[in-house]
């Protein structure tokens, strides 16, 4: 696959449901939409690649489950592409046994929290801010028409955030660090 064919120099690509000859303006919201994935996806493979290895959840290696999540990443891409792809209900239901478990070893919040930390943590706010505006850019795609997204992939966006929030609050709590709720005042 070559690096580059020149043929996009005029704003027009291709999807995976590309009637042959036909191109779409990069332009569109599916570009958009692919974009943001793209950009999360990118997001938690830093966050994988400064995540130490003994960082653990409930025998599962955090770098293993950022990976998996990349992968689903790529799946969620594919479909708005237009492949006959979408994460399936399981991954959705897995994931929320994920959250639940890791909010089972925090301690509770009635707050919201002051991002930052450790360096993981805070990339993991990032990716967390990022992966709530590729859901909403999906759920546009969604509602306009332009593009069916699946329910169970919708749903994998939506719980997607949740999952890095949980692990933001897991990676500062393994470090020690304590959390820290707004102020709500005039500085």
């Amino acid at each position: 696959m070559a690096l580059f064919t020149g043929k996009g120099d005029d704003g027009s690509t291709k999807l995976f449901d590309s009637e042959p000859g036909k191109r779409a303006s990069k332009a569109s919201p599916i570009f958009e939409c692919l974009g943001m994935l793209d950009e999360l996806n990118t997001l938690v493979g830093w966050c994988k690649a400064e995540c130490p290895d003994n960082l653990v959840t409930q025998e599962q290696k955090v770098k293993m489950l950022l990976h998996d999540v990349q992968n689903h990443l790529f799946t969620l891409q594919a479909e708005v592409a237009g492949a006959p792809k979408s994460i399936p209900l399981s991954s959705v239901e897995a994931l929320g046994v994920l959250i639940n478990r890791i909010e089972g070893e925090m301690p509770p919040i009635k707050t919201f929290l002051v991002p930052g930390g450790t360096e993981l943590s805070s990339r993991l706010d990032i990716a967390r801010a990022v992966a709530r505006r590729a859901e909403r850019r999906l759920v546009t795609l969604h509602e306009s028409g332009e593009r069916e997204v699946s329910a169970s992939s919708r749903a994998y966006a939506n719980r997607l955030s949740s999952l890095l929030y949980a692990l933001t609050r897991l990676v500062n709590n393994r470090a020690g660090i304590v959390e820290d709720a707004p102020a709500y005042k005039d500085v």
